[in-house]
């Protein structure tokens, strides 16, 4: 996962002058103000957040640095990027960031979740609410979003399970699932989920996805063992 210097030297590569201006005002007026609890308004930095799209969509044409493919854990979206960043800068805490999420749009929620690995609240389970609501949508964009470093962390096994499970479901690949071979190694249960769910779409005439036989290896590799190399590694 990329750092928040090294998240925002990508992006500004990626902007034009006018986009790096205000990003570069919509960062300093977040360090400056932060989470304000009583404010009777939203603080400038939030209209900032959810303005984000109308200023960032006038990237400068790709580098060969910055490909999805050498940068991975650059968001697609520079809308998203700065939404994380701007975020970050304000320090959001647990109650801003479930409002900001309650009342957003879907890529503002989706910025919300891809940054909770940035922020201070990455240390304590209070945005588990927000990562479960995500993964009752259909959205797989924000599903995406939802299993994430911090779900790896926080999710109870039932709902990492399930989470696994929607992925699977709804097409969202397994690399978007972070930490999934600690997390599935040995887990018995997750594989007799996996077993139930593939006999099932093989009943019904249905395509197993592909990325079922991975987990399902995983589930069945003893704890501690050394796990196997996958094609692509050996």
């Amino acid at each position: 996962m990329l750092t928040v210097t090294e998240l925002r030297a990508a992006v500004e590569r990626r902007l034009d002058e006018a986009g790096r201006a205000w990003l570069d005002g919509a960062l300093t007026d977040a360090a400056k103000s932060g989470p304000r609890p009583d404010a009777p308004g939203p603080a400038r930095w939030e209209l900032d957040f959810a303005s984000a799209g109308r200023h960032v969509r006038n990237p400068r044409p790709a580098a060969a640095d910055l490909t999805p493919h050498d940068l991975p854990d650059t968001p697609h979206d520079l809308p998203d990027a700065a939404r994380i960043l701007i975020l970050h800068a304000a320090r959001a805490d647990a109650p801003t960031v479930a409002r900001l999420y309650a009342h957003g749009t879907g890529a503002e929620r989706r910025a919300v979740l891809r940054a909770l690995p940035h922020l201070g609240l990455f240390a304590g389970a209070d945005a588990v609410p927000l990562v479960e609501d995500a993964l009752r949508t259909n959205d797989t964009r924000l599903v995406a979003a939802a299993v994430g470093p911090y779900a790896a962390r926080h999710l109870s096994p039932h709902s990492w399970r399930q989470a696994v499970l929607k992925c699977l479901f709804t097409g969202v690949p397994l690399t978007a699932v972070a930490d999934w071979e600690r997390r599935a190694h040995g887990d018995g249960e997750l594989g007799r989920m996996l077993g139930d769910y593939a006999q099932e779409r093989t009943a019904a005439g249905r395509p197993v996805p592909g990325d079922l036989d991975r987990v399902l290896a995983m589930t069945r590799a003893l704890p501690g063992a050394p796990r196997a190399l996958t094609r692509e590694e050996s």
